[in-house]
């Protein structure tokens, strides 16, 4: 049995692994470059499901206008699901899945490759070396043996980065009211958020964004921190405050900043602007910093990562298809909320 799908926000290479696992499931696949959201939700009619990804903008008002085009079910081609109404899907009967887990190893490694840049200066090192400057001044780093790394959220991607860390010699505490049980078996030490701020070197996010956790990082958070602490944040922007961060960047409290997400990246990122003028203030701002690197969502974007989400999603629609039950379904009744004890 296949289904009718309208994958929205589409990129050349969605359409290529997609379209290339697809050969296994024959859905019937239309691609639309637009973004999902209630002025474009009207396209998907004569379609069963959609599929979208993190910056498409999945409210009441759009799931309300896909359920009188006929779409039954949300497929989500990532983790993350914090745009989407839940409650509102659920009274309008609109299955939500979702890919729990695609490339934990990815987005893990991704923020160690943030630490060591940031640590190391590579991206300053590479500019002067292209240049025939050749002069170490301003480039010290550190030792990450010994280091204490604070990691909050230990699921897939935390228990993996956790794991990485350890092998740099580091110090690793944990943050999370779900404990991992391999993460405590193999030495990351859990704690409170507080001393965990207190204590870390480095803080790196690995948490969803939940009402709770929205801004988890913010000016009282940081208050806490050590002086010249490095924050790195590769799981949803929200969950720092940014213009507190910036503040905390200029006073020199912030010693680091390595984001792979930003709180108002729907207008930024996956598109090319280089031909247009940021609008956005606080980003342009987060850009003068030199301690600040920035990549956009793009921890996830491996090979590896893309062939387990098209493979996850068209298993997921196919489930839906065949009226089984699909194991990553997303109820309203069954999330667990990541509690931010400030």
């Amino acid at each position: 049995m296949t289904m009718k799908v309208a994958v929205f926000g589409t990129k050349p290479y969605d359409k290529k692994y997609f379209s290339q696992e697809n050969k296994g499931f024959n859905h019937e696949l239309v691609f639309l470059d637009v973004p999902l959201n209630s002025m474009t939700a009207t396209l998907a009619r004569g379609f069963k499901a959609v599929c979208v990804f993190v910056n498409d903008e999945v409210d009441k008002e759009c799931l309300k206008r896909l359920s009188d085009c006929g779409v039954r079910a949300v497929a989500l081609r990532c983790a993350g699901f914090n745009n989407v109404d839940l409650g509102a899907a659920s009274s309008l009967g609109i299955v939500i899945v979702r890919v729990p887990e695609y490339s934990p190893h990815g987005v893990a490694e991704h923020a160690v490759a943030l630490i060591l840049a940031l640590n190391r200066k590579i991206y300053r090192a590479y500019n002067r070396v292209r240049e025939g400057n050749f002069l170490l001044e301003g480039l010290l780093g550190f030792n990450l043996n010994t280091k204490t790394i604070g990691v909050i959220g230990t699921g897939k991607i935390g228990s993996v980065f956790c794991h990485i860390m350890k092998g740099f010699g580091c110090s690793v505490l944990a943050y999370d009211p779900y404990p991992n049980e391999n993460c405590a078996k193999n030495g990351i030490e859990y704690t409170d958020l507080k001393s965990l701020l207190k204590s870390s070197d480095i803080v790196s996010l690995h948490c969803p964004l939940t009402p709770e956790t929205r801004y988890l990082i913010d000016e009282k958070a940081i208050s806490c921190m050590k002086d010249g602490v490095m924050l790195i944040n590769t799981s949803r922007g929200a969950l720092i405050d940014t213009v507190a961060v910036i503040k905390n960047l200029k006073s020199g409290k912030i010693g680091y900043l390595g984001l792979d997400v930003y709180e108002e990246e729907g207008d930024l990122f996956f598109e090319d602007i280089s031909d247009k003028i940021l609008e956005d203030d606080v980003f342009a701002r987060l850009l003068t910093f030199q301690n600040v690197l920035i990549t956009g969502h793009q921890a996830f974007f491996t090979g590896d990562a893309l062939t387990s989400i098209a493979k996850t999603t068209l298993q997921n629609l196919t489930d839906i298809e065949q009226g089984k039950q699909c194991a990553n379904a997303i109820s309203v009744n069954l999330i667990k909320t990541f509690s931010a004890n400030k």
